[in-house]
């Protein structure tokens, strides 16, 4: 079993935000919610999904930005 830095995704009210990606990016996405679905057994029918638990997941685990939250003088 694959152990992926994401779990599976919880169903939460949306902030509409528009981006735009390297198509890349917008690959590895999609991939990284094929294997996140089969490992979870959820279906992703879209991959955008992912961005905004990709990015909490990112900065909860930013030790810098956690510790200028906490302390933001000290930054």
């Amino acid at each position: 079993m694959t152990k992926l830095k994401l779990s599976a995704i919880p169903d939460d009210k949306p902030v509409k935000i528009t981006i735009e990606l390297p198509a890349a990016v917008h690959r590895d996405l999609v991939a990284y919610a094929e294997v996140l679905g089969r490992e979870t057994g959820q279906t992703i029918a879209d991959a955008a999904k992912l961005i905004a638990p990709m990015l909490a997941r990112f900065m909860t685990t930013d030790r810098a930005f956690s510790r200028t939250r906490r302390n933001p003088k000290s930054g």
